[in-house]
């Protein structure tokens, strides 16, 4: 059951527990402590709203930046994933392979915010050793939901 409800509330955690317990073929009071459990585990971290932003008056700019970083020695890339992380703009730091070492997600509310956040406070930190910054100019797809869905022409086709 456990993955099949991890599987489910991934893809929509405000799911009626009643009908959580209905799809999983279970009793509601075994979502309710096997959910508990998950959370306890540490496995459910937290819930979160999806929020197309485009769609309000609010003005928020998304940025991915590249960190290339000197992991220090015995802590790998933890201790300055973790001095990134803590920093309230950043929404996400994953270490990643390839030509640079940690992709930090953040938002701020226009681009020169963005840009004098990685200059004033990433780039400045000890052991990175360079930046790339990549702004989100539209988002199509985010954590499996679609959100720019393309305008279907609903008029009738007529045929000669």
């Amino acid at each position: 059951m456990r993955e099949e409800l991890l599987s489910v509330i991934e893809k929509n955690s405000r799911m009626d527990l009643k009908e959580l317990a209905v799809i999983l073929g279970a009793e509601e009071i075994d979502v309710v402590n096997e959910l508990a459990d998950l959370e306890r585990e540490g496995i459910i971290c937290g819930y979160h709203t999806l929020i197309n932003w485009e769609k309000t008056s609010i003005e928020k700019v998304s940025a991915l930046i590249e960190v290339r970083v000197t992991p220090q020695r015995g802590q790998g890339f933890d201790n300055i994933a973790e001095r990134i992380y803590k920093y309230p703009e950043v929404d996400a730091v994953y270490l990643i392979s390839g030509g640079y070492d940690l992709l930090v997600s953040l938002e701020g509310k226009s681009l020169k915010e963005v840009a004098q956040f990685v200059s004033d406070k990433l780039s400045t930190l000890e052991s990175v050793l360079s930046t790339a910054t990549h702004f989100i100019l539209k988002k199509y797809k985010d954590h499996g939901t679609v959100i720019s869905k393309k305008n279907e022409d609903e008029r009738e086709k007529i045929m000669p």
